[in-house]
């Protein structure tokens, strides 16, 4: 699946690609699209006039709103007929957001993390346990087509069942693990009550995402397991999980000859420079079934242009700091649970795990709550330290963050953990 002749095209021809592309969507969507048909002609946009690249600003934004008030087929560009597939979202925070999927929307999805795999060492030897959920939820069954067209073995282990997977790691010579990173920090603890270490098994590489982290977990997974750790970034209305981290992990790769990305300001909407820190917008140049303009993430990141080291020329965005509806405002200060997590993987005496709880005081000020369990390693018998300690992190937080957070440390095992996304804030201040 390393392909060199589109991977490292110049800049100048994957510009090329992107504008004949982009021309044709908004014809294809124009004709076939009642939805973004309808957003063309209230803000006056002629396809005909349309300038491809250049007139990118003039198309308007879609939006996750957009997905769920057409639910379940009003954002669809081809007839039912025509879709072999539908995935679909949690719907956690209202109606769920359906994809609907030709067979070429499958061949474009499958293709795009086969080059992602590739580039991250994955290979025909390799036997790939695949730990994220199958069913609606795209992460399972993206990595197990991709990883079949490597001509890789898969492990279709799903979720769930921890100390069964840790037997079949062992057992069946596992060496690529898929899943969230806080499920593989919770396996390793699994494994260490099993009396073993993930460490003495085959397992040389994990793929993580679905859910925000920081490079401190990248430090603690990889020390706590022996492998080394990668990135990927998708999400089911783009198609599923698409792009990953290559050897170099310094940022994930966007096939560009298939998505167009942006970042802007999450307020303004004005499209930021390279470098700078707003949210992510991505067109679908290749989609039938499910095509997106301007769709805005809500991802959190930025974005480098130049050539990576590993020579590939597409776009890289850096890790995803949060998300804009994952941001916690506290007193007035805008606050990303990533951010905590950064503090909190820097200090050696904690654990992996923690929670944010946010409460309302009586006098109607905000008041947030960092309860982050102790290390196994930590090497402490006092109280006094315990509390010694929480005054030391309370202070890093305020210093990181710009805002006050009481700290508790809690004994090791006593959070809850998660085999999915694991849920980090605990928001009161709604009840």
């Amino acid at each position: 699946m390393w392909n060199p002749s589109i991977e490292r095209l110049p800049q100048r021809d994957l510009e090329e690609i992107q504008n004949r592309k982009l021309k044709a969507l908004i014809f294809y969507a124009y004709e076939y699209s009642p939805f973004y048909r309808r957003k063309f002609k209230e803000i006056g946009l002629n396809p005909w006039d349309f300038d491809g690249l250049r007139d990118l600003d003039r198309l308007p934004f879609t939006t996750k709103q957009d997905l769920r008030e057409n639910y379940p087929f009003g954002m669809f560009s081809t007839p039912l007929s025509h879709i072999v597939r539908f995935h679909a979202s949690s719907g956690t925070t209202g109606k769920p957001t359906v994809v609907g999927y030709t067979k070429n929307d499958i061949e474009v999805w499958v293709e795009c993390l086969c080059r992602g795999l590739v580039s991250c060492g994955v290979n025909s030897q390799d036997i790939v346990q695949i730990s994220y959920g199958y069913g609606l939820f795209t992460g399972g069954l993206g990595f197990h087509y991709a990883v079949e067209r490597i001509g890789a073995t898969v492990i279709p282990t799903s979720v769930g069942n921890t100390r069964r997977q840790i037997e079949l790691m062992r057992d069946l010579h596992a060496t690529v693990i898929c899943c969230t990173p806080s499920y593989m920090l919770y396996m390793s603890e699994v494994a260490r009550e099993m009396r073993m270490e993930i460490r003495e098994t085959k397992l040389r590489m994990g793929i993580f995402g679905a859910e925000p982290w920081s490079e401190e977990t990248r430090r603690r997974i990889e020390d706590k397991t022996g492998i080394k750790a990668y990135d990927v970034y998708g999400t089911s209305e783009l198609g599923g999980p698409l792009f990953t981290e290559c050897v170099e992990r310094n940022g994930i790769h966007i096939w560009s000859d298939h998505y167009l990305i942006e970042v802007v300001d999450p307020e303004t909407g004005e499209r930021l420079n390279e470098g700078e820190r707003g949210e992510l917008v991505v067109t679908t140049l290749s989609k039938e079934a499910f095509p997106l303009i301007r769709y805005r993430t809500g991802d959190v990141t930025f974005m480098e242009t130049d050539r990576c080291a590993c020579g590939r020329t597409h776009p890289r965005i850096m890790r995803i700091l949060g998300r804009t509806d994952d941001m916690i405002i506290v007193r007035g200060v805008n606050v990303f649970p990533s951010q905590i997590e950064h503090v909190i993987m820097q200090v050696p005496e904690l654990g992996e795990h923690y929670v944010i709880i946010l409460d309302r005081k009586p006098d109607g000020l905000d008041e947030m709550t960092v309860q982050v369990e102790l290390s196994e390693k930590a090497k402490i018998e006092r109280t006094t330290d315990i509390l010694e300690l929480e005054r030391r992190v309370e202070g890093l937080l305020k210093e990181y963050l710009n805002v006050r957070a009481k700290v508790e440390v809690v004994n090791p095992g006593t959070l809850q953990r998660f085999e999915g996304k694991a849920k980090r804030v605990i928001d009161r201040r709604k009840i």
